[in-house]
């Protein structure tokens, strides 16, 4: 570890975030601004990924999710596609090894069925090679949209009715919440945004209900490990009250 980014990461924060989830935008727009095809972009952003797993790990994050790839970016040029599913073998293909050397799970969330047979043989070896991993849980959603993941988890739970392991009066916030992805983790504390886009387009709609959101201008291939540790401080900064008063919380922490 360099001397600056060893100066970067040692700042203290209090209270950290338990879940963070990165909506990853503006590779395209970086590569614009080069006068480079959007894949240069997109691989660009490696570097970013690899400096807020470092991040995560550092701080001791429980959970990191990441979003790759929506169910609308189908609609994207075929080339600019294609070299997305390549990136992803790419990473898939060399970057494994090191998360499991550093104790990090990986997972997969969304729709599967539309990616080629070799990325899902890829995504199955590199769940299975990580998964008893107990450091950082760190979760990629490709071909994931929220409205999907709600709606999957629908489709269990109706089968759970008609299987007759549920009852309909015992359906509640928390048995749909149990189907939907990584419903094992803990609720998402803090979601950021690069880009400089104020929206959640579609991610973990369910997830983000009480998710603290920090929208930054930096491009997705430029947001390092200072970027990320001004969002954990920005994160710290802030008073969540799940719909109680001010006063109520303050109290709750004098106790």
């Amino acid at each position: 570890m360099s001397t600056d980014l060893a100066k970067i990461l040692a700042l203290t924060i209090n209270p950290l975030p338990r879940h963070v989830a990165i909506i990853m935008d503006g590779n395209n727009r970086w590569a614009k601004n080069r006068k480079l095809a959007g894949a240069a972009g997109h691989k660009a952003g490696l570097d970013a990924v690899r400096a807020v797993i470092e991040t995560a790990v550092h701080y001791q994050l429980q959970a990191l999710t990441l979003f790759a790839f929506s169910s609308e970016n189908w609609r994207r040029p075929e080339l600019e596609v294609k070299a997305l599913m390549d990136l992803f073998v790419y990473v898939l293909q060399r970057e494994v090894d090191k998360l499991h050397s550093n104790n990090i799970r990986l997972r997969i969330i969304g729709d599967r069925k539309a990616l080629n047979g070799e990325l899902q043989q890829l995504i199955e070896h590199a769940e299975a090679l990580t998964r008893n991993n107990l450091g950082l849980q760190l979760n990629i959603a490709a071909n994931y949209s929220g409205q999907w993941d709600i709606v999957q988890a629908t489709r269990k739970l109706v089968q759970a009715v008609a299987s007759g392991s549920l009852g309909v009066a015992n359906i509640d916030n928390a048995q749909l919440a149990s189907y939907l992805c990584i419903a094992d983790l803990p609720a998402v504390d803090l979601c950021i945004r690069t880009g400089g886009e104020r929206r959640i387009s579609n991610f973990l709609l369910w997830q983000l209900a009480y998710t603290e959101l920090y929208f930054i201008d930096t491009l997705w291939p430029e947001f390092k490990h200072q970027h990320f540790v001004d969002s954990l401080v920005d994160f710290s900064h802030r008073q969540r009250r799940f719909g109680q008063t001010s006063e109520q919380i303050q109290q709750q922490t004098s106790d």
